[in-house]
């Protein structure tokens, strides 16, 4: 429950340095560490300038649309008409976690969420492990979701002016093009609103998070006109295996609830805002998400259902035998993926800022510009990343990739919340999950058998981005961790 009297952190235990390399694996960053370097960088530090309608709209901004929009073409076969409760289930297993986000993001307001957490809890090795998971998650899915708006600007531009641009300019290797120009595009468009200002972007993303409502909305009013009830015939024609093969993808499309975790050094209020706006955001999401997925499936045949990113475009069409309506989806669509990309982003840098200020990633990443207080550096190094590996990989491959590592970071969060409730009992929490440690070990529980569900290529693929990411932590940041040394205030 909410406790909006929880007083703010001061002070706190300095953090033990034991000389072991296996201890050293295992040194926690304490909670009051963490809050005290809340918002400072190299050479600046971020503003607070952000209230619960801009938190929750960062949330709602960085999941609403994923699934949607992109990921449903490829769900729908693998679940039939089931994939309704494929959502249900993939909403289910982000609530448990949400619960315990929420809880963390109170008590521990900071850039880096599960990172961070997870530095508090269960030691450095584990948040390496968990920031890493974060990078896929976060990093990925930008490129996964621009690659989603490609499409859907070949859908209004068809719908428009009657052209489409070629496939080799708009799909990726392997999807019969060579290099995905537009997904490129709106990742740099993205970039240069995120340079604007934290501020700025969120004004930008509260209105791209009003078109994409008032767009799914506007396409369960057109698409229940052509809803057969003979669609759901057979309502699990591939078994509970075909629905949590498709609830593991579209969890994929729950990434975004997170997002607001990652906002807490500029949130105005952040340890009564973020519970809040995580839990309310989730709410809308699944309400949504489901709607929209019933709707769906009643208007098509589930067998007809192809991996085209379009769907709901194309469903619009084929329901009102025009092509106005569908070109009008087709242009919120292209607003709303947009805003995905942004906020998407803007978790990815702020994570990045955080593992940055901590020394296990290049403290470039943890510059922060005086004139506008934002990682500037940062954001124009993940913004080419990412924009690059939109325009090279396949969006199959992107979506499953960044479900494990979410699946993996929420596992992390579970523990997290139960490891902290024993460790420091008595802290002040703004928001505590209820029936503790039941709901969180349930949420632990889902996050591994989702996981299961997975390929056993996306495994690999996971296992080799872990290797890399360990390589990476021993070569650098074990050694050049700053919790090996005393904090500024301790060196007094």
């Amino acid at each position: 429950m909410l406790d909006q009297g929880a007083p703010p952190h001061n002070g706190g235990p300095a953090a033990p340095h034991p000389e072991g390399p296996g201890m050293r694996l295992m040194r926690r960053k304490p909670v009051e560490r963490l809050v005290a370097e809340g918002g400072h960088g190299e050479g600046g530090t971020l503003r607070r300038s952000l209230g619960l309608w801009q938190l929750t709209m960062i949330s709602i901004g960085a999941t609403l649309g994923t699934g949607i929009f992109v990921v449903l073409g490829e769900a729908v076969p693998k679940a039939g008409p089931a994939v309704t409760l494929s959502f249900v289930i993939a909403g289910l297993t982000a609530l448990f976690s949400a619960l315990s986000y929420a809880e963390l993001a109170g008590t521990i307001p900071v850039s880096g969420s599960s990172y961070s957490y997870a530095y508090a809890t269960m030691g450095e090795l584990i948040a390496w492990v968990c920031g890493w998971c974060l990078m896929l998650e976060y990093g990925v899915s930008v490129a996964a979701v621009a690659v989603g708006w490609g499409e859907y600007l070949n859908e209004l531009l068809d719908g428009t002016i009657g052209v489409t641009l070629p496939a080799a300019l708009s799909a990726p290797p392997g999807d019969g093009g060579v290099f995905n120009a537009p997904a490129l595009i709106v990742v740099l468009l993205a970039m240069a609103f995120l340079l604007g200002g934290a501020r700025e972007s969120a004004r930008a993303n509260t209105v791209m998070v009003l078109v994409k409502i008032g767009a799914l909305v506007l396409f369960c009013a057109i698409g229940v006109q052509g809803f057969r009830s003979g669609n759901y015939e057979n309502f699990m024609p591939l078994g509970m295996a075909g629905v949590s093969a498709a609830g593991a993808t579209l969890f994929f499309s729950y990434i975004g609830f997170d997002a607001a975790s990652t906002a807490g050094e500029e949130a105005r209020n952040a340890q009564r805002d973020l519970p809040r706006a995580i839990l309310l955001s989730l709410a809308i999401i699944t309400a949504l998400y489901v709607l929209v997925a019933a709707v769906a499936v009643g208007a098509k045949p589930w067998r007809q259902f192809t991996d085209s990113e379009a769907t709901l475009a194309q469903i619009m069409r084929e329901v009102t035998g025009q092509s106005f309506w569908g070109t009008l989806l087709a242009f919120c669509a292209v607003i709303a993926i947009a805003s995905v990309v942004l906020t998407v982003l803007y978790g990815q840098t702020r994570i990045l800022f955080a593992m940055a200020r901590d020394g296990l990633v290049p403290k470039v990443f943890a510059r922060v510009s005086p004139r506008s207080g934002t990682p500037r550096a940062n954001t124009l190094i993940v913004s080419l990343f990412c924009g690059v590996l939109a325009a090279a990989v396949p969006l199959g491959q992107l979506a499953d990739a960044t479900s494990i590592g979410t699946l993996f970071a929420f596992a992390l969060v579970n523990i997290a919340v139960v490891v902290l409730r024993r460790s420091r009992p008595d802290m002040p929490r703004s928001f505590r999950v209820p029936l503790s440690p039941l709901l969180p070990a349930l949420g632990f529980g889902f996050c591994l058998w989702m996981m299961g569900s997975l390929s056993t290529v996306t495994w690999g693929v996971f296992g080799v981005w872990m290797a890399v990411g360990l390589v990476f932590y021993f070569l650098y940041g074990y050694r050049r961790s700053r919790l090996a040394a005393p904090a500024p205030s301790e060196a007094k």
